[in-house]
This record gives C-alpha cells, structure tokens and sequence, in this order.
C-alpha cells in the first residue's frame, strides 16, 4: 500500500478510477431502484413500505462501514504516518455522515407504519444517532486541526485518536439488538445464511454494490480535491515567501 502513497501516483489512479466507480455505481442504484419501485413484489406482511430496505440497509451498512474505514485510516496515520491517510480518513467523514443521516431518515420512514410510532429511544436507533453525532464531531475537529494544528504538528493526530475511539459505537450499533430488548428487527443477513426471500436478498445486494461503488467514487473526489486544495495552498506560501524575500532585497 505504501506505493500508493505518493500523491502523485495515486492522482494518476484515482483519475480515471473515480469516474468508473461513480458511473457504475449511479447505473446499478438506479436499475436496482427502479425495478425495486416498479417491479418487486410486496412484502408479505409490510407491504410495499418494505421497499425501503433497499435503502435503508445499504445506508446503515455505509454508515457503520465508512466509520470503520475511517478508523483504520486513523490506525495508519498514528501508526505508520501513510501521508494520505489523514487526507483519506477526512474524505470519508463526510460521505459516512450523509448515509448514517439517511439510514436514520429511512428508518424513520419505515418504522411509522411497522412499529405505529416515528423514532423509539432503544438501543439499534440510538447508537446509529450517536454515531451521525460522532461523524459531525469527526468533521469539526478536522476541519478545526488543519486551520490551527498543521498537518506536522500534534493537533493534526487529534481527529486520528477521535477516529479510533469513536470505532466502538460500531460492536454496539451491531449487536444491540441481541443485548437489548428492540423493536427493531434482529438481523435478516448472517455469515452464510439468509431470513429474506432470494428476490429481495439479491436486489438488497444490488443496491448495497451500487450505493458502495458510488461512496467509494465520491471519497475518491473529495481526495483528489483536498490534495488540490493542499497543492493551491502551497503554492500561495510559496509565491509569498517569493515576494516576501524579493521586497527585502529591494529594501
């Protein structure tokens, strides 16, 4: 992994990789919706308010799957100082934030005809909460190290540890509806089995791909664009200590 870790090696990559993910990632979500809306079957008990899984799942998946990645990013960039793995771990705040909302959004949909009420305070709903809260603090605290702290310095790390904590709301979001009592549903989807009909399981695994390949494009886009922004800015500093230096010798 190091061998990508030349920006300008992984610019040339992530180039021509971003628009792939994107493009495919748009063309399978939007198949698999569109079939979802016009052609899936109702479900036997929630009737066609069940559709919504085939968001609201990929979306809770995202959003606990971004988070770790951004922790791992964090391990690197405490660990190994991998140069983008800070700039790696703030593309994915962002993009984790949005789909923990929508998770949360979708499952708020969802629950007022299955459970008659729009949010309950149990374990699986709050823990996903906290967790859109804990990516908003993750937001706030880099965007607060790179304007103060530098990326050489120890405030920059500050946001990598806060990565790494925040890593274990993902075993409770997971598990609390085995270690609470939850009207939420315990899991549908287990390592080599499955409670869902085929018919959903694979649409639910088309939308997860889809969704997935466009989080990916856009973490690609928000790094390609934070280095760009890296690059302007040095380039400023640069051109300053330039003009800085020529009026001293003019003087």
């Amino acid at each position: 992994m190091h061998g990508f870790a030349n920006p300008a090696r992984f610019l040339r990559l992530a180039r021509w990789l971003t628009p792939l993910l994107l493009g495919a990632g748009l063309a399978i979500t939007g198949i698999t919706l569109t079939w979802a809306l016009l052609a899936a079957p109702a479900e036997r008990l929630q009737g066609d308010s069940a559709k919504i899984l085939f968001v609201h799942v990929p979306a809770a998946w995202l959003g606990m799957g971004g988070w770790t990645a951004l922790a791992i990013a964090s391990l690197t960039e405490l660990v190994w100082r991998h140069p983008l793995a800070a700039i790696g771990a703030r593309a994915i705040a962002l993009p984790g934030a949005f789909f923990a909302a929508l998770c949360l959004t979708t499952g708020s949909l969802w629950g007022r005809p299955a459970w008659g009420t729009w949010w309950v305070w149990d374990g699986r709903l709050t823990s996903m909460l906290v967790l859109l809260f804990l990516y908003l603090a993750y937001i706030a605290l880099a965007q607060a190290a790179d304007r103060d702290g530098g990326n050489g310095s120890g405030q920059s790390r500050i946001p990598a540890i806060f990565g790494l904590v925040g890593a274990i709301n993902i075993p409770i979001i997971h598990y609390s509806v085995l270690w609470w009592n939850s009207l939420h549903q315990p899991p549908s989807i287990a390592m080599g089995k499955s409670a869902m009909a085929p018919v959903f399981l694979y649409g639910l695994l088309a939308a997860s791909l889809g969704f997935s390949l466009i989080f990916g494009g856009v973490v690609l886009a928000r790094m390609r664009a934070i280095l760009a922004n890296a690059q302007a800015d040095a380039r400023l500093r640069r051109k300053a200590l330039q003009d800085d230096f020529g009026e001293t010798e003019d003087a």
